[in-house]
């Protein structure tokens, strides 16, 4: 079973850039309700694609210089990463369907 994976600067570059699978990563906080409720279908998505999908979350609280390299302004704010460069960002997706649309449409 495959989770979504806490994501900080320590981290980003092995667990995200150098990642063999393409990389979801979502910018956060915990005091977002948005972000509170899209997290279930990413938790899902972790567990259903863990084959084909790596899913990290950024709290932009615990690691302001990360959102602010990625210009964050709204969260949630997705990011889709292959071979550690990353395509159009998603903002506030309203479904796991548009998320997987906004996934799909990027895939190489």
């Amino acid at each position: 079973m495959s989770t979504v994976k806490p994501i900080g600067k320590e981290n980003f570059e092995a667990e995200i850039l150098q990642s063999k699978l393409p990389a979801l990563l979502e910018f956060s906080a915990p005091w977002c309700t948005y972000c509170r409720r899209i997290a279930i279908p990413l938790r899902h998505m972790a567990e259903d694609l863990a084959d084909e999908l790596v899913i990290g979350v950024v709290n932009i609280d615990e690691e302001p210089e990360l959102a602010a390299q990625f210009a964050v302004d709204v969260i949630p704010t997705l990011y889709l990463f292959q071979n550690g460069e990353h395509g159009e960002k998603l903002v506030a997706p309203e479904s796991r369907a548009a998320i997987e649309d906004w996934i799909h449409a990027q895939k190489k």
